[in-house]
């Protein structure tokens, strides 16, 4: 079945009159979707954190700016590109209580719709505008009179015409210039994220630095190894994008696509890895681990971005970027790259610090808290001890008191009953009772 392509023919930017739309967020996506728009003659508002430091690059570029509340409150179609993991608590605090009734919400990736995370009411149009490039390149391309590509998607369609709608906004993007392909939901969201993992980031980007340490652990120079498993690889994807697998092979020698055929270390192996993570992507899994794992403060995410952040191709890499003559902006690429993983580590430092600082104060807490106890009990038992010294020593001068009244009193009793008058003997009686008192004593 032959895919559905629309192009700029095929949508009408007059569905927007008298409408406005929100971009919340303002990253590489949003700063694109903000401008393109505008300039297609669209009313835009976007949509940002009071605090957020593109809220001054947004005015500067000459866009309405409000915060994230109040844009949501008068837009009518309400396009959502913050990332994967905060969407879901910008639209339950943000959006969904203050959204109009019949407002259109819009996605660029279909992950929080597909996996359930936001659930808008029947009564929302609900579409997918998602271009296949980065922000800066759909902005770049829409300035030079051209457009990246989009796949679209309606996902609720309460009145009929959100498909209508879909079309006009891919349209006002620049995308219709190299056209939209009619996708669904699942299908956007499911192989995009297979894509990233197993061909894009998680193939190509573990191919690269595989075999620059495989090159020079056995003993060759970093410029070359880099040559030859970096820089290459932009040429011969030019050549894919401009004429598929063929092209980029024919457009090799004969050594280089012989040893494509022979020699491959993508195996069948591989495959049954890759049907593995598409499983894993279909039934959820990967989705809940991700967002278990932001939702604990990402500690396993910026652990893994500041490992993958200092790989050892870049210690060769910005400068051989550098010699490029067709690479212009190497030096602010560079920067940019720089500055990126330093706010990113940065970020994981102050995270790290904070629950080194949580669990000191807990474990200070927890040790006073042992120590008072200790104390307090240590006061209770020597109080009690005190107590009972003082209750024992009491009961013994209350005997004492008792033998030295019955001793007196039979040492009277014999004085006066021997009725002796040699004042010698009755001395020395008294003093005989008295040893007896003290040795009881």
């Amino acid at each position: 079945m032959a895919a559905t392509i629309w192009y700029e023919k095929d949508a009408d930017l007059s569905v927007f009159d008298g409408k406005k739309v929100a971009i919340l967020g303002y990253g590489s996506q949003g700063h694109a979707h903000a401008l393109n728009l505008r300039d297609s003659g669209v009313d835009v508002v976007v949509g940002l954190r009071p605090t957020s430091k593109s809220v001054a690059f947004a005015k500067e570029q000459g866009l309405e700016v409000k915060s994230v509340p109040e844009a949501a409150a008068e837009a009518d179609i309400i396009m959502i590109l913050a990332p994967d993991q905060y969407q879901r608590t910008i639209w339950a605090n943000d959006i969904e209580p203050n959204i109009k009734p019949g407002a259109a919400v819009a996605f660029a990736h279909g992950f929080n719709i597909h996996y359930g995370y936001i659930k808008p009411s029947e009564d929302h149009p609900v579409f997918m505008v998602a271009p296949k490039g980065p922000g800066h390149i759909v902005r770049r391309e829409y300035a030079n009179g051209r457009g990246v590509p989009v796949v679209v998607a309606v996902e609720q369609d309460p009145d009929g015409k959100t498909w209508p709608l879909c079309l006009a906004y891919a349209k006002a993007l620049g995308a219709l210039r190299a056209g939209a392909i009619k996708t669904t939901f699942t299908e956007e969201t499911e192989t995009d994220l297979f894509g990233e993992q197993n061909v894009l980031m998680g193939g190509v980007n573990k191919l690269v630095e595989m075999g620059f340490e495989v090159l020079t652990d056995a003993g060759y120079q970093p410029e070359i190894a880099y040559f030859e498993v970096c820089h290459e690889l932009k040429m011969l994807v030019d050549l894919m994008n401009e004429g598929g697998l063929n092209k980029a092979r024919w457009s090799c020698s004969d050594t280089a696509q012989y040893g494509d055929y022979t020699s491959t270390v993508i195996t069948d192996e591989t495959k049954k890895r890759m049907q593995y993570q598409l499983k894993r992507i279909q039934d959820g899994s990967f989705a809940k681990e991700f967002i278990d794992d932001q939702d604990a403060g990402a500690p396993k995410f910026k652990a893994l971005q500041e490992e993958y952040s200092n790989v050892r191709i870049e210690t060769v890499g910005p400068k051989l970027r550098a010699m490029f003559s067709w690479n212009k902006d190497a030096v602010k690429d560079a920067d940019e790259a720089k500055a990126k993983y330093e706010a990113q580590l940065s970020t994981a430092r102050v995270d790290a610090a904070k629950i080194r600082d949580d669990a000191r104060a807990e474990a200070s807490h927890i040790i006073a808290d042992a120590r008072s106890r200790a104390e307090s009990d240590a006061a209770q038992i020597t109080a009690s001890a005190q107590r009972s010294i003082e209750s024992q020593h009491q009961q013994a001068i209350v005997s004492l008191k008792g033998e030295v009244g019955a001793l007196a009193t039979a040492l009277a009793g014999k004085i006066l009953g021997a009725k002796l008058e040699d004042n010698d003997v009755q001395s020395s009686m008294i003093d005989s009772m008295i040893d007896d008192l003290g040795a009881k004593k």
